[in-house]
């Protein structure tokens, strides 16, 4: 099975080339696909350096636009499999093998590298008023880290999917309508290197992600 490793980047020139040589070093069966969105660092500089397939977005769309031109990238090149993974370093490439295995044991479904411990208070609260208004039985809502197969990737390429503002509940929401199985491998991560959060900037971007994720949600249940 031909996989590829698709991996959204918003100024990440401090971690983005020590990320790219551990996949290589841990999966070096995998293509690389990076999607700069529209960095203003040397985040396209460092990846002309690491020689890999880089995107390089007109505009910003924010970590599920570029995945999801990351993932349409993968599918229009025919790969079997695509592992979806952040640049910021908090995803491991150790972990990968784990989740791949798990993929090709159920090709069916989506796999998603959960990891419950690294939430904060806050962020465990969210997940359980999530689960309970959406009935999804996922852990790690927020978990980037996946492994979708060819089906999801034509269903998350299509426009349904472009509506979407976060790759979290309202992706999972969408798998789960279409029928995809999806399966949680327990895994460890580690807290962001450099930086913060470019999601979760201030309270107001977070009351922002909750009020949006909640009538969506509401909304994809009631049709």
């Amino acid at each position: 099975m031909r996989g590829a490793v698709v991996i959204p980047a918003y100024n990440e020139e401090a971690t983005i080339a020590l990320v790219i040589a551990e996949v290589r070093r841990i999966a070096p069966e995998l293509a690389i696909i990076v999607v700069n969105d529209c960095s203003t660092d040397a985040t396209s500089t460092t990846l002309r350096e690491c020689g890999v397939v880089a995107i390089n977005l007109a505009v910003n769309l924010g970590a599920w636009g570029a995945t999801q031109a990351g993932l349409r990238y993968a599918g229009s090149l025919g790969y079997d499999f695509v592992v979806t993974m952040d640049a910021d370093g908090q995803h491991l490439p150790a972990t990968l093998p784990a989740l791949i295995k798990r993929f090709k044991e159920h090709p069916e479904a989506v796999i998603i590298g959960e990891c419950v411990s690294r939430g904060s208070g806050y962020r465990r609260l969210a997940w359980r008023y999530f689960r309970t208004i959406t009935g999804l039985s996922v852990q790690d809502l927020t978990s980037g880290l996946r492994v979708y197969g060819r089906a999801a990737i034509e269903r998350l390429s299509g426009a349904e999917a472009t509506m979407i503002e976060y790759q979290d509940v309202g992706v999972l929401l969408l798998l789960r309508k279409h029928g995809f199985p999806i399966h949680e491998v327990s895994i460890e991560m580690q807290d962001r290197a450099v930086g913060s959060s470019h999601v979760f900037r201030t309270w107001v971007s977070v009351f922002y992600y909750m009020v949006y994720t909640s009538i969506m949600s509401i909304a994809k249940l009631s049709r």
